[in-house]
C-alpha cells in the first residue's frame, strides 16, 4: 500500500535522512524506532505531506503523493500532544475532523460515536475533556484520528507523556484496536519496549539510515550489528579474536566463547564483536566447562519481577545477567552461557 523510496532530507545543512526506503502492507503496524534526532518524526511528516523531501518518492498504491495536499491524502495523525479543544466535549472533539469534511450532521455524529465505542469511551461523549485522565484523553485523540476512517494511521510518540503502567495498558488496547480495525499504521517511538509490544515489523533508524528491519522476533534473534544490539539493550558487546575457525571459538576478555554465527567463515586471527546476552544463563557450580563461562564479582542485584539482574565486575567489563534467584553482592560467581546466548555480530 505505502511505499517510501530513497527519501533524502537535510537539516541545517547536514543530512538527516539518507535514502530511506521501506513499504507498509495492508493491516500492518510498522514501527519506526530510533534515538531522538534520528529523523523518525521528519520522515513521518514527509509521508503526511507536512514537509517536502529533497529527493525520493512517497507512493500510495503506486500513486506518487508529491502533488497531493496533506488533507487529501486520507491519512490520520496522532501526536504526543493530544491538542484537544478544552471548550468542546468529548464527542465534539472526535467529530471535529469529520465536520471539516462537510459530512451531514447525522453521519458525523454516528461516526464519532462509533469511534468512541472502538476505544472504549462510548459513555464519555458528553464529558468535558478537561475532566478526563491522561489515558482517557489519549483515547479521545485516537478516536478523533480513527473517526474519518483513514487509509493510514500515523502515530508520533503517542504515549510519551504517560506513566509506564498506563502506557502498557494502552499499548495492549491500541494493538487490539488496530488488529480489529485492519487500518495500517506507522508508529514512531524511541522506546524499545513500546516498539516491541506494538509492531508487526520494526524499522531501526540510525544517523538517518535504515539500519535494520524485520519482525521483533527476527531482530532479537539476529540484531545484525553492534549498534542495533546496543540500542535494544540486548546484552554486553565484547571484542574477541578467532582462535578456532570450525567450530568457531573466540578468545575475549570474558574468556573463551563459542558464539552462534550466521556468517560464512572466519579465519583464525580475525577480530569479532560478540554479543553476550543476559539469558538464558545458569550458575556454574564447578569448573567443568572450557568455554562460555564468565567469572566475576557480583556488584549489584536488581529485582526484575520474574528474575534478578546481577551485574558482574569481570575486571575489564561489567556484565549484567538475569538469574532465577538472588545472590549477595561481593559473591564470586561463574555464569555459564548457553550456545544461543552468545552471538557473533561481525
Amino acid at each position: 500500500m505505502l511505499a517510501v523510496r530513497e527519501v533524502w532530507k537535510s537539516y541545517l545543512g547536514a543530512p538527516l535522512l539518507r535514502g530511506i526506503s521501506f513499504h507498509l502492507a495492508r493491516g500492518e503496524t510498522v514501527c519506526l524506532l530510533g534515538p531522538s534526532g534520528s529523523g523518525k518524526s521528519t520522515l513521518l511528516r514527509i509521508i503526511a505531506g507536512l514537509e517536502p523531501a529533497e529527493a525520493g518518492q512517497v507512493l500510495w498504491e503506486g500513486e506518487d503523493l508529491a502533488p497531493v495536499a496533506p488533507h487529501a491524502r486520507g491519512f490520520g495523525l496522532m501526536f504526543q500532544e493530544y491538542v484537544l479543544f478544552p471548550h468542546r466535549n468529548v464527542l465534539e472533539n472526535v467529530a471535529f475532523g469529520l465536520r471539516m469534511q462537510n459530512l451531514p450532521k447525522a453521519e458525523t455524529e454516528t461516526r464519532a460515536r462509533e469511534a468512541l465505542a472502538r476505544v472504549g469511551l462510548a459513555d464519555f461523549s458528553e464529558r468535558r475533556v478537561t475532566d478526563l485522565s491522561g489515558g482517557e484523553q489519549q483515547r479521545v485523540a485516537l478516536a478523533r484520528a480513527l473517526a474519518p476512517r483513514p487509509r493510514l494511521l500515523m502515530l508520533d510518540e503517542p504515549l510519551g507523556s504517560l506513566d509506564r503502567g498506563l502506557r502498557d495498558q494502552l499499548l495492549a488496547d491500541l494493538r487490539h484496536i488496530l488488529a480489529l480495525d485492519g487500518t495500517p499504521a506507522l508508529y514512531v517511538t524511541h522506546d524499545q519496549e513500546e516498539a516491541l509490544a506494538i509492531a508487526d515489523r520494526l524499522l531501526l533508524i540510525h544517523d538517518g539510515q535504515l539500519q535494520r528491519s524485520g519482525t521483533p522476533a527476527e531482530i532479537y534473534a539476529d540484531p545484525g550489528d553492534a549498534w542495533v544490539a546496543q540500542f535494544l539493550n540486548m546484552g554486553t558487546l565484547v571484542p574477541a579474536r578467532v582462535i578456532r575457525s570450525s567450530p568457531l571459538l573466540a578468545q575475549s576478555d570474558l574468556g573463551a566463547l563459542a558464539p552462534r554465527c550466521a556468517h560464512a567463515h572466519h579465519a583464525v586471527g580475525d577480530n569479532l564483536t560478540l554479543l553476550a546476552r543476559r539469558a538464558p544463563v545458569t550458575i556454574e557450580r564447578a569448573a567443568r566447562r572450557r568455554y562460555n563461562v564468565v567469572r566475576g564479582i557480583v556488584q549489584e542485584v536488581l529485582f526484575r519481577g520474574d528474575s534478578y539482574r546481577a551485574t558482574l565486575d569481570c575486571s575489564t567489563h561489567r556484565v549484567a545477567f538475569d538469574l532465577p534467584h538472588p545472590v549477595a553482592p561481593g559473591t564470586v560467581l561463574s555464569i555459564h552461557l548457553a550456545p544461543e546466548a552468545v552471538l557473533c555480530l561481525m
